[in-house]
């Protein structure tokens, strides 16, 4: 016997409810199951990967202070965006949780503002760009970055992570003055810090380029986090217990 359909209580399916204004207004509004709807399709087109999907403020762990004033950063620009003028650059080690806490607010925004989003690993994109020269590939290098360019934030995650070369430099360098020059919101979350610890790892210029580093400088606010490595200090203890 098939599930009966279920309704909604509020607009009944037409996608808008009737509300009373303090005046003694009525008029219809759009329904919160159609903001459902939609919230559901954006977080579907903004690509987060599974593993990251369900990351939310409310489950980020916070194990050092450094940690607890990032979340807290990064909270504050997803409540009052898009008050901010510029985007986020969140620099750490790895397994502190910035990849965390970059879809947490791709989530919020999503989920409390409708705001179209849309995550990229570093890595991934500089694939599908190159795989683009392939005739056969079926896609195209402009087709590949429209939607970088045209989404209203994107999160480029793990930057610096490919070797640089001066193909690299220069599409980042695209990338990045593209969405500058059109006001557009970017986070990045990188591993590369611009004095690293210890001394002889590479500092974030020397894998993005000078010309980039200093336009980041420009665009983003950075949120330096510290921290032990969560994957190794707090996933192996659960493992031993």
């Amino acid at each position: 016997m098939p599930a009966p359909e279920t309704v909604c209580p509020r607009c009944h399916d037409t996608g808008f409810e009737i509300v009373e204004s303090p005046e003694g207004r009525t008029g219809a509004v759009p329904c919160a199951c159609r903001r459902d709807d939609r919230a559901d399709r954006l977080l579907e087109q903004a690509r987060i990967p599974r593993r990251y999907f369900r990351c939310d403020f409310e489950n980020y762990d916070e194990i050092s202070p450094s940690q607890r004033i990032a979340k807290a950063l990064v909270e504050k620009f997803a409540r009052e965006y898009p008050a901010a003028n510029s985007g986020l650059l969140l620099m750490g080690p790895s397994g502190v949780g910035k990849t965390h806490l970059a879809v947490a607010l791709i989530r919020y925004l999503v989920r409390q503002k409708g705001v179209p989003c849309l995550f990229y690993d570093f890595q991934d994109l500089l694939k599908e760009i190159q795989n683009s020269y392939n005739p056969d590939s079926g896609t195209s290098e402009l087709g590949i970055l429209q939607p970088i360019f045209a989404a209203e934030v994107l999160v480029l995650d793990d930057l610096g992570a490919r070797k640089p070369t001066m193909w690299l430099e220069e599409t980042l360098a695209h990338i990045i003055s593209t969405r500058y020059n059109d006001v557009k919101t970017t986070i990045f979350t990188t591993n590369y810090l611009d004095s690293p610890v210890p001394k002889n790892d590479p500092a974030l210029m020397e894998r993005i380029g000078a010309r980039v580093r200093s336009r980041l400088h420009e665009m983003c606010r950075e949120v330096d986090i510290s921290g032990k490595d969560y994957r190794k200090e707090v996933v192996k203890a659960d493992i031993r217990r």
